[in-house]
């Protein structure tokens, strides 16, 4: 009878709706927990680890003055801004620490900002940068202690930050500046070198991530995992991405006139920009048997004769993935924001839902007007597959009178049917193909949806406070289950009853 089918119906969608709820419970307590900033001490090694590993250049002979001892506590100096917040040891000069106080963690009034680089005892993922070659400062086994004025800066009203430490290598001063900018994630770091000596000065300027394979919790929405991994652009690859694994197995190695080298994650990026007019050779390599990761850059040679002056320059960026921004520091760099294949109707999707952002101030319903719009556009698509439809509804009773006729014979039913498509002038994929063209854009909006930090955080109406996370009601996967039933009930009817059935449960 009806009723119990609805009885029956009704039963197994509560049971279906307890499992979705139980197993997001269940794979929510089995994700790491994240890691709270305010509770993670940067770790001060007391000489450079064995997993450092400073590139080495083709002529290393040059010899550095020993640094000066310093006690551990005054080593590292803290450099804010409105959007950066940095960790600077001055042993190599290297960041060790960045959180983004525009980003918290979690959703909550007492959230501390969002961890992108930190050095404990038990992870890894720091920014280092330092002078190889002939006068090189940085060696395997030995970094430069350098000196700073102070041990905080703050960017207080400026437009720019500048963070100078300075290292004397005989009669060669070294300084190295940190340069920050109201509003900007990217950071210069800029070499200077004054040469004082009777003897031109040979150094190669390099960049490198170290990151250990940990997984960065971040909310998702749309149920699947996120890249996390190396990336960087090539010669025959405006974006190629390198996974741990396949490090694991061997380095990675390429020569570049200008690009860059990133480590990427859900709606993050970090990423070393050298000189995008020097040739940079990029290597990317497992460190021994660790679970360690180095990818970076080495510049070119450059000399400073006795008397002159040099400068040696790359930025570095940590921060959200700002397509906009991203777009402006590197060619190709904006990729890190990984639409897939799709990109190329992916990209203008965003434009549409930034544009309409601009006008509504709200992203959820940017996001609707932009569906509505997409669903306008393919009307024409939409009504041509329901008119199959509903023609293929007209012919089922004669459909069902020649299963009666021919039923044994499927050889013959198959003929006839064909024939009865032919005469009432009626294609059995009319319905589907209109679906299939549309299928591209939709993918695409998914991945805009899925991948735009933007909507990290972002608030909708009423009780939708993030929308880069599930409905915590689950009221609007109910509405969008209601309105893929009302949908199928307007395809037609299988021939065989037994598969109507089944299609209708």
């Amino acid at each position: 009878m009806d009723w119990q089918r609805n009885v029956l119906l009704a039963a197994i969608f509560a049971v279906f709706a307890v499992l979705f709820v139980r197993w997001n419970e269940f794979s929510e307590a089995r994700l790491p927990k994240p890691i709270a900033a305010t509770n993670q001490a940067v770790y001060i090694p007391e000489s450079p680890p064995a997993a450092t590993a400073v590139p080495t250049a083709a002529d290393s002979s040059g010899a550095a003055s020993r640094p000066t001892k310093t006690d551990a506590s005054e080593r590292l100096i803290r450099v804010k801004t409105d959007v950066l917040d940095l960790v600077i040891d001055t042993q190599g000069g290297d960041i060790v620490r960045a959180t983004l106080p525009e980003h918290p963690a979690e959703l909550s009034d007492d959230s501390p900002p969002f961890l992108m680089l930190n050095r404990t005892r038990d992870q890894i993922y720091v920014a280092q940068s330092g002078l190889i070659g002939a006068n090189g400062t940085d060696r395997a086994e030995e970094r430069p202690q350098f000196v700073a004025d102070r041990t905080d800066y703050a960017l207080d009203g400026s437009a720019e930050l500048h963070v100078p430490l300075s290292y004397q290598q005989g009669d060669v001063s070294i300084t190295k500046e940190f340069v920050l900018r109201k509003g900007s994630y990217l950071v210069d770091v800029v070499y200077h070198i004054d040469n004082r000596g009777t003897a031109p000065w040979s150094g190669r300027l390099f960049g490198q991530l170290q990151r250990d394979r940990h997984i960065p919790t971040s909310g998702d929405a749309f149920g699947r995992k996120s890249y996390l991994g190396a990336a960087l652009s090539t010669p025959d690859e405006n974006y190629k991405k390198i996974k741990f694994d396949d490090l694991n197995k061997k380095p990675f190695e390429t020569e570049l006139t200008g690009g860059w080298v990133a480590m990427v994650q859900h709606y993050f990026v970090s990423a070393w920009i050298p000189d995008q007019a020097e040739t940079n050779h990029y290597k990317l390599r497992r460190l021994g048997n660790s679970d360690v990761y180095a990818l970076g850059f080495v510049g070119p040679e450059h000399i400073v004769e006795p008397g002159q002056s040099g400068r040696l320059i790359a930025g570095f960026y940590v921060g959200p993935k700002d397509q906009a921004h991203l777009g402006e520091i590197a060619p190709h760099l904006d990729l890190t924001i990984d639409y897939g294949w799709l990109w190329w109707i992916a990209k203008p999707l965003f434009a549409g839902l930034q544009l309409l952002h601009n006008w509504f101030g709200n992203w959820g319903w940017a996001i609707i007007v932009v569906t509505v719009l997409l669903k306008l556009a393919f009307f024409p698509l939409s009504a041509a597959s329901y008119r199959s439809m509903a023609r293929m509804r007209k012919l089922q009773p004669e459909m069902q009178s020649l299963r009666e006729r021919h039923g044994s014979d499927r050889q013959q039913l198959s003929q006839e049917v064909m024939a009865l498509y032919k005469r009432e002038k009626v294609n059995p994929m009319g319905g589907c193909l209109p679906m299939l063209i549309q299928m591209p854009v939709f993918i695409a909006l998914y991945w805009v949806l899925s991948e735009s930090v933007e909507l990290r955080h972002a608030p909708w109406i009423l009780w939708i406070a993030d929308l880069s996370v599930r409905d915590p009601l689950y009221v609007l996967p109910v509405l969008n289950g209601i309105s893929m039933f009302v949908l199928q009930t307007l395809q037609p009817a299988p021939p065989d009853p037994t598969q109507a059935k089944v299609m209708k449960v």
